[in-house]
Formats: C-alpha cells, sequence, structure tokens
C-alpha cells in the first residue's frame, strides 16, 4: 500500500529517466491522470495512454529526451506538499518555479491545473508539485 501515490508517480518518473527507459507503467487515478495531461500539454512527456484492466487501470506514459543530448526533458520533479505537511497558497503567493521556466500544479476547487491557470482564475489550493 502506497502511502502518497502523488510521490510515488513522480518517482516512477524520476527512476525510468534516469534508466533511460522510454516507457513507464504507473496506477491510474484521477489525480494521476489530470497531472499527466498537465504534463504533456507543457511539452515534458511525448504522449501517454489510459488502460483499464481488471483493476484500477495503467497509465503509459512515452518519455520524452532531447534528440542532441540525450537528456530528459524532465530535470527535476519535486513533490512540495506531503501528507505529513499540507502546503496551501493564495494565488497572490504563487512561488515562480526556475524564474518562471518550470511549472507547479496546483489542487483547486476548480480542478487540478497550473500555478499560472490558477492565477489568471484567481484560485488558490494545494501546491501538489513543482516540474522544472
Amino acid at each position: 500500500m502506497v502511502t502518497d501515490p502523488i510521490a510515488d508517480y513522480l518517482t516512477r518518473i524520476r527512476n525510468a529517466q534516469m534508466a533511460n527507459h522510454r516507457i513507464v507503467e504507473i496506477p491510474a487515478s484521477n489525480l494521476k491522470k489530470r497531472i499527466t495531461e498537465i504534463l504533456y500539454d507543457k511539452g515534458y512527456i511525448l504522449k501517454y495512454k489510459f488502460e483499464d484492466d481488471s483493476k484500477q487501470g495503467v497509465i503509459k506514459i512515452a518519455l520524452k529526451y532531447d534528440p542532441a543530448t540525450k537528456l530528459p526533458v524532465i530535470r527535476s520533479l519535486e513533490r512540495v506538499s506531503r501528507p505529513g505537511l499540507r502546503t496551501y497558497s493564495k494565488p497572490e503567493d504563487f512561488k515562480r518555479v526556475k524564474n518562471g521556466l518550470g511549472v507547479a500544479i496546483i489542487s483547486t476547487s476548480k480542478g487540478v491545473m497550473t500555478d499560472k491557470e490558477a492565477k489568471a482564475m484567481n484560485v488558490g489550493g494545494e501546491v501538489l508539485c513543482n516540474i522544472f
């Protein structure tokens, strides 16, 4: 049993990149699916596929690497809010990730979105993770 599924999600991606895998499989949930969609929209992953199995389903993510240097596009995956220490923020207090080059994923009352989208909608929420 995993006590922090978001940290498990980020760790699986991080480990797959360190091992230079092309595809990583992650147990699915609605929150993980939305985070995957955000990663795809922002260009951090190549593509993804949601598959249903007899249990909870699987997310297959094709990782993206720089063609010239063969380094992963995602440089850093950092869990901000943890089960032991939740981190909430107002829209005016969102911290920029790597001087605006990265993205923070926020869980708001309007759904899971990036920090820029939450700021535009003027909603705060729980800061799930930072990606650069």
